[in-house]
């Protein structure tokens, strides 16, 4: 079973209107639940969601502006494809960034940071053992949460959101070739830097992070 709106929107109670529903719709995007090519309802958002238009609309027009969805003529908006080929390259770019987060997170996150990474993480541990998709994706969304919170640097944040859906969706599409464990595990270790105030051991962290989403991407596009 496809993992709901709702389940997404308990991630994290802080956040305003336009925020909840940008975690809505990635979450659809991510679980293909709104699939690659198609178009974007409004009406539709709104009764799958339970959410305004307003914040939909702020939603939609973020998503817009980072490459998640498209504007194409005649036709409105639709989900952006799912580009292979250049899959490579949005890991390279992601890597650099998810450097500079986990070191920054490490050494500005506060004690209830700390700790809340590590639930996350510890999460997405329980949930792969389980082989839950739904919540391990979950717990993975949260974790990006109270991170980004974390490390107190917006420009790298926005920077990187996009990239981590896009490698969400890729991830959740070609599942069958990844191995979920392995990939809580580098998680936890992402977590467990960050949680001690390691920069360094976060950044090697983050490394090790983008090296499983490399080899998976590497596996699927041959």
């Amino acid at each position: 079973m496809l993992a709901t709106p709702e389940k997404i929107l308990t991630f994290p109670p802080k956040l305003r209107a336009a925020d909840v529903a940008y975690d809505a719709i990635e979450s659809m995007i991510v679980t293909l639940q709104l699939k690659p090519g198609s178009p974007v309802v409004e009406s539709e958002l709104v009764e799958r969601t339970g959410l305004g238009r307003t914040p939909l609309r702020e939603a939609l027009m973020r998503m817009s502006s980072n490459g998640l969805i498209q504007q194409m003529p005649r036709r409105g908006l639709i989900i952006s494809d799912i580009e292979a080929a250049e899959h490579m390259t949005l890991i390279e770019t992601r890597r650099v960034i998810e450097r500079l987060i986990g070191a920054s997170a490490a050494r500005r996150a506060t004690p209830q940071h700390r700790k809340d990474i590590i639930e996350c993480a510890d999460k997405m541990l329980v949930a792969a053992k389980r082989n839950d998709l739904n919540d391990y994706m979950a717990a993975d969304q949260a974790l990006d949460h109270v991170v980004h919170e974390a490390c107190r640097n917006p420009s790298a944040v926005a920077a990187v959101i996009p990239l981590i859906i896009k490698c969400r969706r890729f991830w959740y599409a070609f599942q069958h070739e990844g191995d979920i464990e392995e990939g809580a595990r580098c998680h936890m270790l992402v977590a467990k830097a960050i949680a001690k105030g390691n920069e360094e051991q976060a950044a090697k962290a983050a490394d090790g992070l983008m090296d499983y989403l490399e080899s998976f991407a590497r596996k699927v596009i041959g």
